[in-house]
């Protein structure tokens, strides 16, 4: 064939390839976005409906129901009402799921992601009230009431093998809340969307705007509140994201900063070379929770572990002698663009 007609193949092709994706962006319907207040964080909700129905009403009434389940702030949700006493029986079918989940990553992670780390979150000034450093005896003795084998359920109820024990969501809590969203969408018959809440949750479909994945930012451990910017970018497409650090989370007494992670075995709070754990799984709940999991053991054990869960995906960034390096799972690394 010759040259002249190789230009003219490729001129026809190109132009074919131009009007199949201006096709592509005027079939497809307008993004709707919605956005709200929850769980002292905000969402970010990115669809594509053809019937361009607005679901921002029923979203926030169904995390209002999660969050009468979950949120330890509340004192008249589930979970604080458990908290006060032996056991409970489940009201809302928003409590038990959760549950579950923490179970199953409790048992894989040997006790790095334990929910019932509430009282030591307490002690070291997390939660509701803000307090001086606790001394060792304060934390030796609270980390005997530590350990989800103090928790039992079964479908309809949960109960304390130890009347001191508490359940705390908040490692988990965000990722189950853009479950619950993904799901009540879902069923509304949206395929592509994303749902973004408190920086984690779940990209389903594609952008049909741009006709390719979603993307996204990871932060950069660098960033400030005021200066935030991104150590790398992800393509998603039907994978849940998370991201764990202690950008901004964290506590200083006399000069020292303690992260916002404890280490449920040690009682105190994490104080490894990890800066951030991106988890990517089938559902948020579950990344969510290996996300605080990754965090506590640290990027050494965490890559051992990664390693015998197939069904994770993680980019882990770290600290070294040489300065900031990251790891990332092989399956993911395909997805990833990091910036240098």
């Amino acid at each position: 064939m010759s040259n002249r007609w190789k230009n003219a193949l490729y001129s026809a092709l190109l132009l074919a390839a131009m009007w199949a994706v201006y096709l592509w962006r005027t079939a497809a319907p307008e993004p709707i976005k919605i956005e709200g207040e929850t769980m002292a964080t905000t969402y970010h909700i990115t669809y594509f409906d053809t019937h361009n129905r607005n679901f921002k009403v029923s979203v926030d009434s169904l995390l209002v129901l999660v969050n009468q389940s979950i949120n330890n702030y509340n004192p008249e949700s589930e979970v604080s009402q458990f908290n006060k006493q032996n056991g409970f029986r489940f009201r809302l079918p928003y409590l038990l799921p959760p549950i579950k989940v923490a179970q199953k990553v409790f048992s894989q992670s040997q006790g790095a992601f334990d929910p019932t780390v509430l009282p030591l979150v307490n002690l070291w000034g997390f939660g509701q009230k803000k307090v001086t450093r606790p001394d060792s005896s304060k934390v030796d003795s609270i980390k005997a009431i530590i350990g989800f084998e103090k928790i039992q359920f079964n479908a309809d109820s949960v109960w304390k093998l130890d009347a001191r024990a508490q359940l705390d969501f908040g490692g988990i809590g965000q990722g189950y809340g853009a479950d619950a969203i993904t799901a009540f969408l879902k069923a509304k018959g949206i395929k592509n969307m994303l749902v973004e809440l408190g920086g984690e949750g779940m990209a389903c479909g594609i952008n049909l705007t741009s006709g390719k994945p979603w993307e996204l930012g990871i932060l950069d451990p660098n960033s400030t509140r005021d200066h935030q910017f991104f150590k790398a970018y992800v393509s998603l497409s039907n994978q849940s994201f998370t991201t764990s650090g202690n950008y901004f989370n964290y506590r200083e007494v006399d000069g020292k900063k303690y992260s916002h992670t404890i280490d449920p075995q040690t009682g105190y709070p994490v104080t490894r070379n990890i800066l951030s754990a991106s988890v990517f799984s089938a559902d948020c709940t579950t990344a969510d929770a290996w996300g605080t999991a990754l965090m506590v053991m640290g990027h050494e054990r965490a890559i051992e572990v990664l390693s015998q869960h197939p069904e994770l995906d993680a980019f882990l960034i770290y600290t070294t002698p040489d300065g900031i390096a990251t790891f990332a799972t092989k399956k993911i690394t395909a997805q990833l663009q990091i910036n240098p």
